[in-house]
């Protein structure tokens, strides 16, 4: 990581310095790189893919068995007229 250091010179307003440093950091990349790595998220391991998978296999035919029984209601198919 690249870190960005200003110094202030003698007669400098802190308005300079301000529009100095923020054209420094826009230059370096620090910005860019923080917001492009800011949602992305680790990629599981496959045996936490498949825990998770097994685990939504099995909840649907949970539903699927509750439906079945009549003790829930089937959801209408999205798109389906009536």
């Amino acid at each position: 990581m690249i870190n960005v250091h200003i110094t202030r010179n003698a007669n400098e307003n802190p308005m300079s310095v301000l529009r100095r440093f923020t054209r420094k950091v826009q230059s370096s990349g620090v910005i860019a790189r923080k917001r492009s790595i800011r949602y992305s998220g680790r990629v599981q391991s496959h045996y936490k893919t498949k825990q998770h998978t097994l685990k939504a296999i099995a909840r649907r035919t949970d539903l699927a068995l509750q439906i079945k029984l009549g003790k829930v209601q089937a959801k209408p198919e999205r798109g389906a007229r009536k």
